[in-house]
């Protein structure tokens, strides 16, 4: 059984993290097994600090984390680190002392909010060689799985569109919010390659698309308004499909990722490809989401 810590409780990640791993609080069919959430550092925040203390309560009392003060502390102590961080411009900071100590580590959405940062990060990891895994649990919803693993069925992508919420703070810049959600998706059904970014905006949603290597065209829509769902049209040479994703199995599916990552020390997606995420969120931020 894999030893985990956690890193800064201002997120509902940390919760929903350890009850499926910890198995408690929530149904039997979505525990993961393999690791168990045994230490946690509160942290600080300067985005969600009201958050902290009402998870730090859950976790300790409900789900059986110890806490230590400093991050630090973790140490020697766990199997890997899962820096739970909400805002995104604190990440380079944050792994630093694991990355040096050659902590196998989870980085959560956002990655970083700037491609310098997300580079900072890469190459301190490679010069440690130390493994290295981040994302977001909308890549793994099951309507999106299935497309990647029947992608001979659907043939190749022709076009990919992708719908999400806006969700906007001042901390995670324009599209480095919730906006990262649907990037991802769209990542994860396109593949790298992007190229120039186009981008308008309404009164209640904004719209990026471009033009990938491979010839195909992806797109994303957020909206602040609405039932605020996440969903995709992949329109591939031999089928389409338009789905809703179910968030219901997200982090689950997510987690039985991380877990799998801890055990063999291999990230499931390239980091290259995280960072390419990080710059067509940043691609468009320029181009006039902030």
């Amino acid at each position: 059984m894999l030893k985990l810590g956690i890193v800064d409780f201002d997120t509902s990640h940390v919760v929903a993290f350890s009850q499926r791993l910890n198995k408690k609080g929530v149904d039997a069919d979505q525990f993961v097994d393999g690791a168990q959430v045994i230490l946690g550092c509160p942290g600080t925040s300067k985005m969600s600090p009201e958050r902290i203390p009402g998870f730090t309560k859950t976790l300790s009392e409900e789900l059986g984390v110890k806490l230590v003060n400093k991050p630090e502390e973790l140490i020697g102590k766990i199997d890997g680190v899962m820096i739970e961080s909400v805002d995104g411009s604190v990440h380079l900071e944050r792994v630093k002392p694991f990355l040096e100590a050659g902590v196998p580590m989870w980085l959560d959405k956002p990655f970083a909010c700037s491609v310098r940062d997300a580079e900072a990060i890469i190459n301190l990891a490679a010069k440690k060689n130390v493994p290295l895994f981040t994302g977001s649990s909308l890549r793994y919803a099951l309507e999106v799985a299935e497309v990647v693993a029947n992608r001979a069925e659907y043939g190749a992508p022709i076009a990919v569109d992708v719908y999400g919420v806006q969700g906007k703070n001042p901390h995670n810049p324009g599209w480095f919010n919730y906006g990262i959600h649907a990037v991802e998706m769209l990542l994860t059904l396109l593949g790298p390659g992007h190229t120039e970014i186009k981008y308008v905006a309404g009164e209640h949603g904004e719209h990026a698309c471009s033009a990938w290597k491979n010839k195909a065209v992806g797109s994303v829509t957020l909206t602040a308004k609405g039932d605020s769902p996440f969903g995709f049209t992949y329109i591939g040479e031999k089928k389409t499909k338009a789905a809703r994703v179910n968030t219901a199995f997200i982090y689950r599916e997510l987690l039985k990722q991380i877990v799998t990552f801890f055990q063999t020390k291999k990230a499931p997606v390239p980091i290259e490809e995280s960072l390419e995420i990080v710059r067509f969120i940043e691609g468009v931020n320029k181009a006039g989401a902030v």
